[in-house]
């Protein structure tokens, strides 16, 4: 027996020197009758970072907090209880200045007697060595007084020895390091792991989120197994992801400081439990959670739709979609509805008049809350209502930054079973594979709404008999890109007609690129070289895929030796696809170009020599340190000189995410005809031209221009002077709310709202006596952006808030005069005068006290022509020379 006691207090010295030589500390204890008394001070600032001359928000408080142990158990947990005592407060007075310059002192802050009370409640925590197993206190405290003290609280979590853990405390559960060295414990937090209940909602598409970058640092000094002290910092830097220099930076700063050497305190509870120790203790002490419970302020100025409904007459909105204030007033009546009733926003929908209807059926897609799509589900009678509103309604589903179950189950049940028009039945289609698409996104593919939207979309495309009604539900999987869905696609691009061929494989192509598998691939190898099997436009989407994503050396070798024996004009232009690659940074095949292009076989005249006209070209827009804008723009040609395809595209590329904010294809067959031309060997195509447009990574309905030569003079002769209007309406792109809990149990709201009007028309001239083409895309719009962080304290609520608004106009030209072989053609890209405004806000509210300031700055960004590609500017020399 002596023998084995020897051996384990050996055993116990060398786990001693062990820990020593770590650096780890003794378990960390209260004493028994002792009472502690610590220094407690909190520092809290919000700025703005890119106005440093406007002072934001700060905040100090100072108390008192006395500690003491009630109760302990043979295994080590202590049941120790909290007091606050002595707390003051102060804060930053509006703009004074004294003679000198300087700021005046502090202001303080008159407590209210009620949160006095609340403040010297104790509360109770159960602790083992530096860990808080739980909290307990009084659950109708006020939440905000609550959560200063889960703040205080989760000072005294930690651990004596270095290492890695999840903890949870008033942060939520995060992942924090340890390092131990001599009398100090350092705990760094990753904030960005924390969970805790969803108290928020976002965009689904990052670009047009929030940017959140924090860091959490806590010191601890322990001596004689307890603690001396804590300094905690933290910092947090929240942007829109678009725009980093409208950052707003958070810090908080906690200190705890033993006051005095402990002096003698109460006598230990005689109990057997936890729980009995508790009950000898006055007042009622429930267990609550250690995380910091979301606090809503209440809106005092928030608009009113009840009010509004009042005073409705005169105050109609202005519909012109292309200036930020009419954006602005969208965001308003957005806010409104969130809050309103369903039979107020039914009364604004009976209402309004004609021209205003679609706008307020826009803001109550956009507001997305129970009463504003009830509303809109009473309201809206597919039988009855305009084509053009019903289509206003299912486009502004379609374009929600994060729809709801509720919002496609109104959708599907609007278009269930009835008969109607063919243009709203197909915009209905798109719309339900996109808000498919984005619920899955959010992790919500199980919803009954879903599977019923995904079964109506793959039973309705079996169904389908004419090949127009094929191409749609196709477009609209494309939308939904979930993965279970392609093979169905495949079986559609390799056997259906040229048709359905493209739309199976342009659907494919939007698909991310992790789902595009070796499968995929293989299938779009066979389409692009059998040559004689499939339309030169589905080999190019095919060899497109293939470049595209994740391509392989392999692949595009392949493609390179078989330009050799394409005709001139698709082999020139996927050889400037290829080219465009080496000279985009983002491209995926860039490298691997850059790699292959060393070969002395390919890289040469022979492949690079072609002498079509086709082309590939893509170069940035606009570069800020957030934001890389491109536009693109390809070309196919036939081989007499007739355009068969062209897609422009402008792209936003921002912290590794990218968005297809504009897509536009237009394709004619049949033009050769026109003059008597026809390609040899070919069967003559019908004479036939047609638009397809992506906007924000959603596909719109085809438009088909016209069908036939008849159907073209029929067009031509009966046009209006007037442009025709393509896209015209409000968006609401950025959508979002987080609750940030700081160390100090405080909380700080992240609202983040953006929108955008746009008002697209496109006008088009022809003349057969001049053999002449002209056409013209004027896009308007204006986007709006409103940023704040709220702060809410017991003593101090504090908002920044930053506004921006840009107007901006860009005209897209095309000039093609088909007299002579090949056809001439010229495109000019220009972009009006920007102008711009941002306004930065500071408000603040102590007691009785409030005041705001403002700053603001405002400019105008010079317009310019984009220049595209070199032998484009040679092509445009030649014509508008000759119209002069």
């Amino acid at each position: 027996m002596n023998l084995q006691v020897g051996l384990g207090y050996i055993c116990l010295l060398c786990f001693f020197f062990v820990s020593i030589a770590k650096g780890d500390l003794q378990l960390l204890s209260f004493q028994p009758k002792t009472l502690y008394q610590y220094r407690y001070t909190l520092d809290v600032q919000l700025d703005h970072t890119s106005t440093p001359s406007l002072r934001g928000a700060w905040l100090r408080a100072e108390a008192l907090v006395q500690l003491h142990r009630l109760w302990r158990d043979q295994e080590g947990e202590e049941l120790l209880q909290v007091q606050v005592h002595n707390l003051k407060a102060q804060h930053e007075p509006a703009e004074e200045r004294n003679q000198n310059g300087t700021r005046g002192p502090p202001a303080e802050i008159a407590l209210s007697q009620e949160s006095q009370a609340e403040l010297q409640q104790p509360v109770f925590i159960s602790w083992s060595s530096g860990k808080v197993k739980a909290f307990y206190g009084n659950e109708a405290e006020s939440i905000l007084i609550s959560n200063l003290k889960r703040g205080i609280v989760s000072l005294l979590q930690l651990q004596p020895h270095t290492g890695t853990a999840v903890e949870k405390d008033v942060s939520g559960s995060c992942q924090v390091t340890y390092t131990v060295s001599n009398h100090s414990i350092t705990k760094t937090k990753d904030l960005l792991s924390c969970t805790k209940p969803n108290s928020g909602f976002t965009s689904i598409n990052k670009i047009f989120g929030l940017k959140w970058q924090p860091t959490s640092r806590s010191q601890y000094m322990v001596k004689d197994n307890f603690l001396l002290s804590v300094l905690a910092e933290e910092s947090h830097v929240v942007s829109p992801a678009l725009k980093s220099t409208t950052a707003i930076k958070i810090t908080s700063r906690q200190q705890l400081q033993l006051a005095s050497p402990p002096i003698p305190g109460p006598a230990e509870v005689a109990a057997r439990s936890l729980e009995d120790a508790l009950a000898v203790m006055k007042g009622r002490h429930q267990p609550l959670g250690r995380a910091s419970l979301p606090f809503r302020r209440p809106c005092i100025h928030c608009p009113s739709l009840r009010a509004y409904l009042k005073a409705f007459d005169s105050q109609r909105v202005k519909m012109d979609t292309s200036k930020a204030a009419t954006t602005w007033q969208f965001q308003r009546f957005i806010q409104m509805l969130r809050s309103a009733k369903k039979r107020d926003v039914l009364q604004l929908l009976r209402r309004a008049p004609e021209e205003m209807l679609p706008f307020v059926v826009e803001a109550a897609v956009a507001a997305q809350s129970e009463a504003s799509l009830a509303a809109l589900s009473d309201f809206l009678d597919f039988s009855k209502k305009p084509k053009s509103l019903l289509e206003k309604f299912l486009y502004a589903a379609a374009f929600s930054p994060q729809p709801s179950g509720q919002l496609l189950r109104l959708v599907l049940n609007k278009l269930d079973g009835k008969q109607l028009a063919p243009e709203v039945q197909e915009t209905g289609i798109l719309a339900m594979g996109s808000l498919v698409g984005k619920l899955c996104q959010q992790k919500l593919c199980r919803l009954q709404e879903v599977e019923r939207g995904v079964e109506t979309i793959l039973r309705s495309l079996r169904d389908a008999k004419e090949e127009s009604e094929v191409v749609i539900y196709l477009l609209a999987l494309g939308n939904a890109a979930l993965p279970e869905t392609i093979p169905t696609l495949l079986d559609h691009a390799e056997e259906g007609p040229a048709m359905v061929a493209t739309a199976a494989i342009s659907a494919l192509r939007r698909f991310p690129t992790q789902h595009i598998s070796s499968k995929v691939k293989q299938a779009m190898r066979r389409i692009f070289h059998k040559r004689k099997s499939y339309e030169k436009t589905c080999r190019l989407a095919a060899a497109e895929i293939l470049l595209d994503k994740e391509p392989l050396p392999m692949d595009v070798i392949n493609i390179l030796l078989a330009t050799n024996e394409l005709e001139t004009e698709m082999a020139t232009f996927l050889l400037l696809k290829v080219q465009n690659s080496l000279y985009a940074h983002h491209h995926p095949a860039r490298k691997i170009m850059k790699d292959i292009m060393r070969d002395p076989q390919i890289n040469n005249y022979n492949f690079f020599s072609k002498a079509g006209i086709s082309s590939s070209f893509s170069g940035p827009l606009t570069v800020t340190q957030d934001l890389i804008s491109t536009f693109g723009l390809d070309l196919l040609f036939l081989e007499g000189g007739f355009l068969r395809k062209s897609v422009s595209d402008f792209s936003l590329l921002s912290h590794g995410q990218q968005l297809h904010a504009a897509q536009v294809a237009i394709e004619a067959q049949g033009m050769e005809s026109m003059l008597g031309e026809n390609l040899e060997g070919e069967e003559e195509p019908e004479l036939m031209a047609g638009m397809s447009a992506i906007f924000f990574d959603v596909q719109l309905r085809p438009i088909i221009f016209f069908q036939g030569y008849t159907d073209l003079m029929a067009k031509v002769l009966l046009s209006s002077a007037e442009p025709t209007s393509m896209v015209k309406g409000n968006l609401l792109l950025m959508d979002h709310h987080q609750i940030i809990p700081l160390q100090s149990g405080f909380q700080v709201a992240i609202k983040l709202q953006g929108g955008l009007g746009l008002d697209i028309a496109a006008d088009m001239d022809v003349s057969i006596w001049e053999q002449e083409l002209k056409t013209n895309i004027n896009a308007r719009g204006s986007l709006t952006i409103d940023f704040q962080a709220e702060l809410d304290t017991p003593f101090l609520q504090a908002t920044l808030r930053s506004q921006t608004e840009v107007e901006t106009s860009v005209q897209f030209d095309t000039m093609m005069r088909f007299s002579g072989s090949p056809v001439l053609m010229c495109l000019q890209l220009r972009e009006e005068q920007v102008p711009y405004r941002e306004i930065f806000t500071v408000s603040k509210s102590a007691g009785s006290q409030s005041s705001t300031t403002r700053k603001g700055r405002k400019g105008t960004m010079p317009g310019k022509e984009f220049a595209l590609h070199q032998a484009n500017s040679k092509v445009c020399n030649l014509l508008l020379t000759a119209e002069e």
